[in-house]
């Protein structure tokens, strides 16, 4: 637990590292290798925030916890989404963030994963629903 004196900046920091953890996990990365684990948490939030409609990502985001949220909502420009991606240009866009040695397929499984754990099953359907078949395919 990180106290930063002010109980929602912890519990949001809390979270965050859960989350990043839980990418760790999943991969078998070492602490160590945060940045890592971050890359790819928010190579996986812009491609998705960026394929989604104005709507649907302020849906998306709202869900998030608050350091996430500033992480997802990062350089955001909604006058210029939804981006038309199908599988091959979601995983291009998650590789230009993920500069790391990682299949980004499973980069984006994972990620998505974890994702799919900290927000409600009905927005996650939605989110899925927002997709090409042959990424929705993709999601958990």
């Amino acid at each position: 637990m990180s106290d930063t004196g002010f109980a929602p900046f912890t519990a949001t920091v809390d979270k965050t590292n859960r989350m990043l953890h839980e990418i760790e996990e999943a991969f078998g990365w070492p602490r160590e290798r945060r940045n890592q684990s971050y890359a790819a948490l928010r190579g996986v939030l812009h491609a998705l925030r960026d394929r989604l409609t104005v709507q649907e990502a302020a849906h998306l985001g709202a869900q998030l916890p608050m350091l996430v949220r500033g992480i997802y909502y990062e350089g955001w420009r909604p006058a210029e989404v939804p981006i038309k991606m199908h599988h091959d240009e979601f995983v291009d866009r998650v590789r230009h963030d993920f500069v790391y040695d990682a299949d980004v397929d499973e980069v984006v499984r994972t990620v998505s994963n974890v994702l799919r754990a900290h927000i409600t099953e009905g927005e996650w359907e939605d989110v899925k629903a927002s997709m090409p078949k042959d990424l929705a395919g993709v999601l958990p």
